[in-house]
């Protein structure tokens, strides 16, 4: 493991190559094919249609503490640094992971097996994008040849066929019981306290969240949790980072932190969220008051200023205009944001800049997270923090991994946070979390199975 001052390099990042094949193959289910791979196991959709799932590693990137950006950088500039890959650029190799909210979060339950950063290359992927479907294998160490790539290739493909082409998206769970890791009593004083502090002018926003614990039926299996996801939430992102057997990290999250390609960057600000309502009208009525609301629109305001001006070191940041981004559950203020870059830049220099936004921090950022750390009775762990995956070139994709879950088992914990401005009402607060539990605790809940 490479840990923030040590000089030690993760095992299997030296002075190898990395070598990867990959080959066209009929479409074939994936979540058939991710419940058959060894840990690690790593997931990610986007709503433009770019699917991969990978088992096993290649090679594995982990960092701790305060510098585990800049570990991150230098270890996989290590692995990429000698790569033999063919295929279309959809199926360049890249690693898939993601980071903890906290430089100095230690993996203690429900986060074992989760440092503070992690990152997969995958031994063996499948890629689906523009209609067609990819599965490459790769191998990285001093030993990695082309000829010993393609054997494997050949033998994974023989076992990739019989895999079905479509696979039920099996039942739900089911529920025995949910316990808030935070009471309505504790949440409404907390709220009061950060108002308090708003209003005193030590604080302009922080984003206080809470837990659930959910106790289920029957085991949950996640690659078809994932599946449903899909169904249920086709424009949102969906993840997975299962680092070992006992649990994995998933959710559909609807948060953009950033893409990167080449010398142009892509973000957003979601910030301010209503219910969906039951009827047409009802939904326009709602989406009126998000529109209306003085208080989520100020909410929206703080967060666009912020991610404007943290990009503004690193090229010029064009502000789109603000809109309403419709969910199958909720809807959210959405403001666009894009900048072209000045310089070289890795992706990874983006993410950290930008971690945490302030729509699940605050302001001013240390400050926020300080009552953060003193207020939550709970660890956030890797919930809305960066999840997503980078390439050689230093192009990739992040997600804010909310409306997440970490689960193994029969047990699950769910997260939602809210932010909290000078005008925030503490029931009101309280209302508005139950919507966000719901794309995950839906999938687990035993309603038609």
């Amino acid at each position: 493991m490479a840990q923030a001052g040590r000089e030690e390099r993760p095992p299997g990042i030296g002075d190898g190559r990395l070598v990867s094949r990959t080959r066209e193959i009929d479409d074939c289910s994936f979540r058939s094919f991710l419940s058959t791979q060894p840990v690690p196991r790593v997931a990610w959709a986007a709503p433009d249609g770019l699917e991969l799932v990978g088992g096993g590693a290649a090679a594995v990137v982990r960092a701790e503490g305060t510098d585990r950006f800049d570990v991150l950088r230098t270890e996989t500039g290590r692995l990429f640094a000698d790569v033999d890959a063919d295929g279309p650029p959809a199926t360049r190799p890249r690693v898939l992971g993601g980071l903890a909210f906290e430089a100095d979060h230690a993996p203690a339950p429900p986060w074992e097996g989760f440092p503070a950063a992690l990152f997969v290359l995958p031994g063996v992927q499948l890629t689906r994008a523009d209609d067609r479907t990819w599965l490459s294998v790769a191998s990285y160490g001093t030993d990695a040849t082309p000829e010993s790539v393609a054997a494997r290739l050949d033998a994974v493909h023989e076992r990739i066929d019989e895999l079905p082409m479509m696979r039920p998206s099996g039942r739900r769970p089911g529920i025995a019981a949910t316990r808030r890791l935070t009471t309505k009593e504790e949440w409404i004083t907390s709220v009061e306290r950060a108002v308090s502090s708003i209003r005193d002018g030590d604080l302009r926003k922080v984003v206080l969240a809470t837990a659930l614990d959910a106790s289920l039926d029957a085991s949950i299996d996640v690659p078809d949790t994932l599946e449903r996801l899909r169904r249920t939430y086709p424009d949102c992102y969906r993840f997975l980072v299962q680092p070992t057997e006992e649990r994995g990290f998933f959710g559909p999250p609807p948060e953009r932190l950033v893409r990167m390609d080449g010398e142009r960057v892509a973000t957003e600000a979601l910030a301010g969220s209503v219910e969906r309502g039951d009827t047409p009208e009802e939904d326009a009525a709602l989406a009126r008051s998000l529109e209306a609301s003085e208080k989520l629109g100020h909410e929206q305001a703080l967060v666009t200023d912020a991610i404007r001006e943290r990009l503004e070191p690193f090229g010029t940041v064009s502000v789109g205009e603000r809109e309403i981004k419709r969910l199958s559950t909720i809807q959210h203020l959405r403001t666009p944001i894009s900048a072209t870059l000045d310089d070289e830049t890795h992706v990874l220099d983006v993410v950290e800049a930008l971690h945490p936004t302030p729509a699940v921090g605050g302001l001013p950022p240390e400050r926020a997270r300080t009552v953060i750390r003193e207020t939550e009775p709970f660890d956030r762990g890797w919930y809305a923090a960066p999840i997503g995956w980078f390439d050689a070139a230093g192009d990739g994709e992040f997600v804010v991994g909310i409306r997440s879950a970490v689960a193994g088992g029969r047990d699950a914990t769910l997260y939602a946070g809210n932010g909290i401005v000078g005008d925030s009402d503490p029931e009101e607060e309280w209302a508005e979390l139950a919507p966000k539990f719901r794309p995950i605790l839906d999938e687990l809940d035993e309603l038609d199975g």
